[in-house]
């Protein structure tokens, strides 16, 4: 009988994390979600996975205190054993972020901190204390930006930590290789959804200059990156690894 797989979705409650999570349980698979502060949208897209003939827990993860990983680890190790029948996770996918828009000139080191803690450094430790608690045959999908390719003024830090993610996935693929897990980056462009405070879909001027440098001429939005989150967590893309997929359509080509 075939067993069911899980799916790890960190920042799974709203946005882009929360269609990724609806396109993987749509694909058949179990899933545990994170949210930072807002439980009740997260027992929201619980209940709607729910609805779909899926299991579904919604556990607080708060990457921007480095110490409750191992709190949200010995939680995620519990919800296993007891609401999942003590399997392991087949995909993890790094999606919790924060944004705001900083000049370089005006970074704070407070600034570079909080951004490495929720973007780089929780994604690089939060992976790796996973990976006893990750099938062998699995995936690894890390969540990335467009800007790690063209400059968008005021992202320095983002897309600097972005950039280290992007690194680092080459490098899970590479090590993890013998597992048979595979890792890969997603990188969306410019969407409009409420991340960094709704800056795209709040500025009507901002929104018709990205959509005037894209080649399918409009900005993206949430339901254009979950689907190819899901891809990347199946079979389908079992010979895709290391690789860095940018969902985009085809800004500043």
């Amino acid at each position: 009988m075939d067993i069911t797989k899980i799916a790890l979705v960190t920042g799974g409650s709203r946005g882009l994390g929360k269609d990724m999570v609806l396109r993987l349980a749509e694909q058949g698979k179990d899933i545990i979600l994170t949210y930072n502060n807002n439980s009740s949208d997260a027992e929201d897209v619980v209940a709607q996975i729910v609805t779909m003939g899926r299991k579904a827990v919604a556990i607080q993860l708060n990457l921007s205190i480095f110490s409750s990983i191992d709190d949200f680890v010995s939680s995620l190790s519990e919800t296993l054993l007891n609401s999942f029948e003590g399997r392991k996770i087949d995909y993890l996918v790094n999606n919790a972020g924060m944004g705001a828009t900083i000049s370089f000139a005006n970074a704070t080191e407070a600034d570079f901190d909080n951004f490495t803690n929720v973007h780089f450094k929780g994604v690089y430790f939060l992976t790796q204390k996973l990976l006893s608690l990750l099938n062998d045959g699995g995936g690894i999908v890390n969540i990335s930006s467009g800007t790690t390719r063209f400059a968008n003024p005021g992202y320095s830090i983002y897309a600097s930590m972005k950039s280290a993610v992007e690194t680092l996935t080459r490098y899970i693929a590479k090590e993890l290789g013998p597992r048979g897990i595979r890792a890969n980056v997603v990188a969306p462009g410019p969407i409009e959804t409420d991340f960094n405070n709704a800056g795209i879909k709040n500025n009507a001027q901002l929104k018709g200059y990205l959509a005037s440098v894209t080649a399918l001429g409009r900005v993206g939005k949430a339901e254009d990156i979950g689907s190819v989150v899901a891809f990347l967590c199946s079979d389908q893309s079992r010979w895709v690894n290391g690789q860095r997929i940018e969902v985009s359509g085809g800004i500043n080509l």
